[in-house]
């Protein structure tokens, strides 16, 4: 299962993608369009023009995964849409809703910001 080890980060990448892409098309993506290192452990994201398909680029620790889906009916969200950034961070439940195809994933956010070390600091001192 995607994401289930530690804690994983996920980037979309804020842009069509050419689907026909691999392994090695989708880490070059990675590395010069996201400016990321692919072997890190996060994942990332990817759709095509259309918005009907989606692949997943991950690092397993042992070699790199590619996850593919398609909808059968609906788009994903559209992540280049209003925005001027190349990548968008997206928690493990923003993920998985753009995944199962919520319009809602980029547009609006969905999960608190993550605590800073300082709001993790005042809560330990509580």
């Amino acid at each position: 299962m995607i994401g289930l080890v530690g804690r994983v980060r996920a980037f979309a990448y804020a842009g069509p993608a050419d689907m026909r892409k691999g392994y090695e098309g989708l880490r070059a993506m990675v590395r010069q369009g996201l400016g990321r290192d692919p072997l890190s452990g996060d994942l990332y994201v990817f759709t095509n023009r259309q918005r009907h398909r989606a692949k997943v680029l991950h690092w397993d620790g042992t070699g790199l995964c590619v996850f593919a889906k398609r909808l059968e009916k609906g788009r994903f969200a559209c992540l280049w849409k209003n925005s001027e950034r190349q990548t968008l961070e997206l928690s493990m439940a923003e993920l998985r809703l753009f995944l199962e195809g919520s319009q809602l994933v980029g547009r609006v956010a969905l999960s608190p910001a993550p605590l800073s070390e300082e709001d993790l600091y005042i809560e330990r001192r509580l």
